[in-house]
């Protein structure tokens, strides 16, 4: 009787698998369809200027002076990043100065805004209203660049520092607005005053809590606040001055504005001038100079990726 009972159980489950793969199988309407063709365009349109600047990046200057860009490669040349890498040592010690500060600046920056942000998420601190208006004073009214310099290099005695390429941008309000919501959001307030109840102080709460589930939003401001400091120039242009604190971005400034000088020389006669337009790189210069910015960047994106969809909806208990 064992066995024919068995039987008929592995038989019924036959029969509904079948009947279970169907059912999972969901429709996809022609919203879906719609919805996904316009994705799609707009990711080819976002991604046609990317295109163009890598193959004009490898296509010879004259090819670009007659015939203009194009997106399908033409006259293959190396030409544009010859002139970029001829600044080789520069080149590498630039790179290393904007890692640097792009990774301490970071890392400062999530420790000073993720606390910022737990103490503005906490309903019983006594300075939170206070602290939020002085968040959002800087959201408004902006002192200017004028008043930064003088107070960075008269007040401060900081001109030519590369703690002004870090301290500048380390914290800024949205970011932790982005933190308060998600601890708001995120992080039960059962799960802190269980941590009280245990014994656990501020800090022990913030660093062995709070902050470890605060990775998804760490990840997403870190990102951008990375972003921000790879691609910062107008700092080390207003307070850097030696050649071993430039960052990368200042120096493919100066590399392009040392092309256009010698485009626009009145010392070099007119002949010579139209002779040198379509030997001296200049467009292809400028798309290598690009590549050379934005790469990096987009090596790292995917690795950084996960991070954006991982943990969205964080959640935790005592035990």
């Amino acid at each position: 009787m064992d066995t024919v009972k068995k039987v008929e159980i592995m038989d019924s489950v036959k029969k509904t698998k079948p009947e279970i793969r169907k059912k999972s199988r969901k429709k996809v309407g022609v919203g879906q369809y719609i919805l996904t063709s316009l994705l799609a365009a707009y990711t080819v349109f976002c991604a046609l200027p990317i295109i163009l600047v890598f193959v004009s990046a490898f296509t010879d200057e004259k090819t670009l002076v007659t015939k203009g860009f194009s997106y399908f490669p033409a006259e293959f040349s190396l030409d544009g990043f010859n002139v970029v890498l001829r600044y080789g040592k520069q080149l590498i010690v630039s790179y290393g100065v904007t890692i640097g500060i792009t990774t301490a600046g970071t890392l400062l920056g999530l420790l000073l805004m993720s606390m910022f942000a737990f103490a503005l998420s906490r309903k019983d601190f006594r300075l939170r209203k206070i602290l939020s208006i002085y968040l959002m004073i800087p959201m408004i009214f902006q002192g200017g660049q004028l008043a930064s310099y003088i107070i960075f290099t008269s007040n401060y005695h900081m001109k030519d520092s590369i703690w002004l390429l870090i301290l500048p941008l380390s914290v800024t309000t949205m970011n932790v607005i982005i933190l308060r919501t998600y601890i708001q959001t995120s992080i039960p307030d059962e799960l802190m005053d269980s941590a009280r109840i245990d014994g656990a102080g501020e800090y022990r709460a913030f660093f062995q809590i709070a902050f470890p589930l605060m990775k998804p939003a760490c990840a997403a401001v870190g990102f951008m606040m990375a972003t921000t400091y790879w691609n910062d120039w107008q700092n080390a242009l207003l307070y850097i001055d030696s050649n071993s604190k430039k960052p990368l971005q200042l120096l493919l400034i100066n590399i392009q504005k040392s092309i256009e000088t010698l485009l626009n020389s009145r010392n070099i006669p007119s002949t010579a001038l139209a002779a040198m337009q379509g030997s001296i790189p200049q467009y292809s210069a400028t798309m290598a100079t690009v590549i050379t910015v934005i790469g990096p960047i987009m090596i790292a994106y995917p690795f950084f990726q996960k991070y954006f969809i991982k943990g969205l909806t964080v959640g935790s208990v005592k035990g």
